[in-house]
């Protein structure tokens, strides 16, 4: 019997989406819960006075933003009120969008790898299930576009599923992955990685760690030896201390990134599932009371949805 196969219509071709609108429908959830309110509030409004203030206070409280940044922000609004500079609720808008955008300037620091540090090395932290071994994933595609070479070290030795995943990665973007049996000491598997990284020509290192909560110290001492150990071969290592943040915990988040710091000095953030929760937020707050640059943003579950972060893109889709 003969056989005959129609061939499929193709699909209509669509539109290719931009970056921006990416962006956009990533913090869907976050704006419907802080500027759309607001703006809703302000719409109308023919006389701007301190009980509209305190309703915008409640508004930015409600919506994760955190107290420091909320009583600041409240601090200017009301000097702008008294010294006559709120004349209409566009004028209110864009001053809290500017003091906003502001504070997410100072830490618009994207990761610099400098060409002559071979190889550079990446120690990702955080707690579990933050989303770190897929972060790491995402930020090989990342770091490819950019002509970089990437090797990959399985520090995660106390779940065997996490050096599996880290394998996948690896296997999908052609990356080498250095691992060790499940158990195995982190710090060694780091350090034979490190080596093996120097020996190949390797541009960049990226280390996984096991998730830890913030409050296990003797996990906390764990990092801290990985870092000691490091030192031995460079003692400018690791170069980057990673920060992996799960968005959707909002000001627990807050909490982690305070007691990661103080344990082993992070140097940039990486802002995982925003698209998937309504405490976006908590990003102002990071930005305010630790001042560490955010590198990275997470808006998705593709691989090309790690995003080098863009403080005026970030508020603009927040806003518009």
């Amino acid at each position: 019997m003969i056989k005959i196969f129609k061939r499929k219509n193709k699909t209509q071709e669509t539109e290719p989406v931009s970056v921006f609108d990416k962006l956009k429908t990533g913090l869907r959830s976050t704006r419907k819960v802080l500027t759309t309110p607001l703006s809703d509030l302000l719409l109308g409004k023919k006389t701007i006075d301190q009980d509209l203030l305190d309703e915008i206070e409640t508004y930015l409280l409600t919506a994760d933003v955190g107290v420091s940044v909320t009583e600041a922000l409240i601090q200017k609004l009301t000097k702008q009120l008294k010294a006559k500079q709120l004349n209409d609720e566009a004028v209110l808008l864009n001053s809290v969008r500017s003091y906003l955008e502001s504070l997410l300037k100072d830490v618009e620091k994207p990761l610099h790898i400098p060409a002559q540090q071979k190889p550079f090395v990446i120690l990702t932290v955080g707690v579990n299930g933050s989303g770190k071994t897929t972060t790491i994933g995402k930020m090989i595609k990342v770091l490819q576009n950019e002509g970089k070479t990437v090797l990959l070290a399985a520090g995660d030795t106390f779940r065997a599923a996490a050096i599996d995943q880290l394998k996948v990665w690896g296997e999908r973007n052609n990356v080498p992955v250095v691992a060790q049996q499940p158990g195995s000491d982190s710090a060694s598997v780091i350090y034979d990685a490190f080596n093996s990284a120097k020996a190949r020509g390797v541009d960049v290192l990226i280390a996984d760690t096991a998730g830890r909560l913030h409050t296990q110290s003797h996990l906390m001492e764990e990092l801290k030896k990985i870092k000691k150990v490091l030192t031995k071969i460079d003692e400018s290592a690791p170069h980057e201390v990673m920060l992996v943040i799960d968005a959707t915990l909002g000001q627990n988040s807050l909490q982690q990134a305070k007691q990661f710091h103080e344990a082993v000095g992070v140097t940039g953030i990486a802002l995982t599932k925003l698209d998937g929760t309504a405490k976006g937020g908590i990003i102002f707050a990071i930005a305010k009371e630790l001042g560490i640059p955010i590198r990275f943003i997470g808006v998705g579950e593709k691989v090309d949805d790690l995003r080098v972060f863009n403080a005026s893109d970030f508020v603009k889709a927040l806003f518009e």
